[in-house]
């Protein structure tokens, strides 16, 4: 369990170019596999996943637990999704950068910072996606997205920045009564993504 100490904005957030150019410098795990940012275990995250240039880009709501080579169940089934659907990678990101295991423990009020600096992995993450390549991110938040009232508006930011990169959006599994893309537990191993529209789905979120 990860229950956070505070407030995100009662601590220090390392800026993502910072810590992104200390990645791969604390050791502890195999930085030629696994792109991990920060690269040590702190009340945030911005980027866990692996090295490739077709990455199956994953949108969870926070992170959790998972580290590289400790990962949790949700990290094991986008694992098993990403290669099933015929990518070399995959990326774990989330809307909001918080870690907390149990979404109601996530900050009551945006913490302008570090959505900022979470925008700025995004786009990090889709500009390094191989040449000639239609960035692919699949929503998988599930109802959780209901918890925070400025969730939605994180997404939206990312849509926006999606498109600078000609990204595609997809889903995987049955959506929700609302509409919401299924959370990657419990999906079968060989479920297979599909296109999403998001931008309806955030029609709906008005």
């Amino acid at each position: 369990m990860h229950i956070p100490s505070g407030a995100s904005q009662t601590i220090d957030i390392l800026d993502f170019s910072e810590a992104l150019g200390r990645s791969g410098q604390s050791g502890g795990y195999d930085s030629t596999k696994w792109l991990y940012v920060p690269d040590f275990y702190t009340e945030y995250r911005y980027i866990l996943g692996t090295r490739g240039v077709n990455p199956l880009i994953c949108i969870g709501i926070n992170p959790s637990t998972a580290e590289p080579d400790k990962l949790d169940n949700t990290l094991k089934s986008v694992s098993r999704i990403a290669a099933g659907n015929g990518f070399d990678s995959w990326i774990m990101f989330n809307v909001y950068a918080q870690r907390a295991t149990r979404p109601d423990d996530m900050d009551r009020e945006v913490n302008a910072q570090l959505h900022k600096e979470n925008m700025a992995a995004f786009r990090y993450i889709l500009s390094g996606v191989g040449e000639g390549v239609s960035p692919a991110v699949w929503a998988a938040w599930g109802t959780i997205i209901e918890k925070r009232p400025y969730l939605p508006d994180c997404v939206r930011d990312m849509v926006s920045i999606g498109r600078e990169f000609g990204a595609h959006w997809l889903s995987a599994g049955r959506c929700s009564a609302k509409g919401h893309p299924h959370h990657p537990l419990y999906l079968r191993r060989d479920e297979k993504t599909e296109p999403f529209d998001i931008d309806s789905y955030l029609e709906t979120m008005k």
